[in-house]
């Protein structure tokens, strides 16, 4: 796995072990999504949830995020952000935390140092170890609008399957939808009344 823009652009990093169950973003997706992104990325608080590999957060801190906090609830898997962190030199502005996304979500702002994020990437995992799907994304989106982790002017991206029905969370709207394969990337930002 390479860093595909920015500072650290062409350096690789390391994956996490193939027994985990992640499904690390592709590199098409990836791009698609970070030319989409660039006004919004200098200077931006990024946060990574579900962040398995670290993929997402670390190309937004080599394309010029102020800071990224990566949550997982893998140990495993934060361990090796940790490590890709040192090894890219972005240690300093990125920082990683065990927790459930499907639990209370009011520490994250918190313990990442934040009043709130300009962008929010979610990669829930799609099904489980026996293939069945797991619809993890409607509840995701619920806690993070719950515990108000979105920046008046922020972005929430949602990654998840083509057949998974998605209910927008109040007061927040899905404006954009992109479909890479049997993958939609949804953007969602406050409702406009809601700003």
């Amino acid at each position: 796995m390479r860093i595909l823009a920015g500072d650290s652009r062409g350096r690789p990093f390391k994956s996490v072990p193939k027994s985990l169950p992640v499904k690390p973003i592709s590199s098409r997706i990836k791009k698609s999504v970070f030319d989409i992104l660039r006004p919004w990325l200098a200077g931006s608080r990024f946060l990574d949830l579900y962040a398995g590999t670290g993929a997402v957060g670390l190309e937004a801190l080599s394309r010029g995020a102020e800071s990224c906090f990566f949550v997982d609830r893998d140990k495993r898997c934060l361990a090796v952000i940790d490590a890709n962190l040192k090894s890219l030199g972005l240690a300093a502005r990125g920082r990683t935390s065990y927790g459930d996304i499907l639990q209370d979500l009011s520490w994250v702002a918190y313990r990442a140092g934040v009043p709130a994020f300009d962008i929010i990437y979610l990669g829930p995992p799609y099904r489980d170890e026996e293939d069945r799907p797991l619809g993890c994304s409607t509840p995701s989106l619920a806690r993070v609008a719950e515990a108000g982790l979105l920046a008046p002017r922020g972005l929430i991206l949602l990654q998840h399957h083509v057949k998974e029905e998605v209910e927008v969370s109040a007061g927040y709207e899905r404006y954009r939808r992109e479909k890479y394969g049997d993958t939609f990337v949804d953007f969602h930002r406050r409702a406009a009344a809601a700003v």
